[in-house]
């Protein structure tokens, strides 16, 4: 997993400067089936870095562009006539890589068209199941600074991300150096310079290098006494899912084999906290008043369990 990192970083660096650990985090998601809650300002390159994942990964890559106006079937599809048969027409959710760009701008009852597909990795329209492909995943992103006209993702829906990844500013170096990027007017020329460098069945692979990763008891119960501290935090109304613990563990384990190792340490828990944790967090009123944030509760939890040696 560590030399496929490799290979795809090669690959989006052509286009995007930075991101590295948002990368990290997105292969560590495609290895274990997960999916990924993109969250910044816009112009920080969300969709290019999806965008370029697919492509080097050579998915089928499908970006929906997530109104107040949209129906469930514009996600899913839906029955058309044909030839004098109703006959299912696939929507844009079956791609290999599904952007669904401001998931948080369209109702709740769009929003969980998404739910069965994040979930059971099917469709079900009319009463027929129809199977996504293999590998799977959403990209979903978020606008942390607009809220008007919008709708919150549900609890229920954030906790079937695995993790939530923030794209903030660049470095200035990393600015300069994405100023000096050919472009074809404000397009990058890199973009079509990405070559395929994985395959589906390299992602497959790699979910099974990851599963094989072991872990002792002493780690398993440093993810259970995590997770169960956040429910336990003052500053907190609704704390970690059992689902978390097992996304938690699955993400280190995607970590350890990232840093070329087969087995997980304590370093891989704490390093995938945050990304795994922080939107699965619900604050209380009285910590949100005071300016309190998820990753402080998730920084709290961390200091109160003790490190197992």
């Amino acid at each position: 997993m560590k030399e496929l990192h490799a290979r795809v970083a090669g690959e989006v660096r052509k286009v995007v400067v930075g991101h590295d650990e948002a990368l990290e985090d997105m292969l560590a998601a495609l290895a274990l089936g997960g999916h990924v809650l993109l969250e910044g300002v816009p112009g920080v390159a969300k969709t290019l870095l999806a965008s370029a994942v697919a492509r080097a990964l050579a998915l089928d890559f499908r970006r929906l562009q997530f109104t107040p106006d949209m129906l469930p079937s514009d996600v899913t599809g839906t029955m058309a006539l044909r030839a004098g048969e109703l006959v299912f027409r696939p929507g844009p959710v079956f791609a290999g890589v599904v952007l669904a760009d401001e998931i948080n701008r369209t109702p709740p009852k769009t929003q969980a068209a998404l739910l069965e597909a994040m979930q059971e990795r099917q469709v079900t329209v009319d009463g027929e199941s129809h199977p996504l492909p293999d590998p799977f995943l959403v990209l979903a992103t978020q606008n942390p600074v607009e809220y008007e006209g919008t709708y919150p993702l549900p609890e229920a829906q954030r906790d079937r991300f695995l993790v939530h990844v923030n794209l903030g500013y660049p470095e200035a170096d990393q600015e300069r150096a994405m100023l000096r990027m050919g472009r074809r007017g404000l397009t990058p020329t890199g973009i079509e310079d990405i070559q395929p460098v994985a395959s589906a069945e390299d992602l497959r692979a790699a979910r099974a290098e990851v599963d094989a990763t072991e872990v002792h008891d002493e780690v398993v119960a440093y993810v259970v006494a995590i997770v169960r501290r956040t429910r336990e935090l003052p500053s907190v109304s609704l704390g970690a899912s059992p689902r978390a613990a097992v996304h938690l563990l699955g993400a280190a384990k995607a970590s350890a084999r990232l840093s070329g190792r087969g087995y997980v340490t304590p370093d891989d828990v704490a390093r995938m906290a945050a990304p795994v944790l922080r939107h699965r967090l619900v604050l209380t009123p009285e910590a949100e008043l005071e300016r309190a944030t998820p990753m402080g509760a998730i920084r709290a939890a961390l200091e109160d369990v003790p490190v197992p040696r």
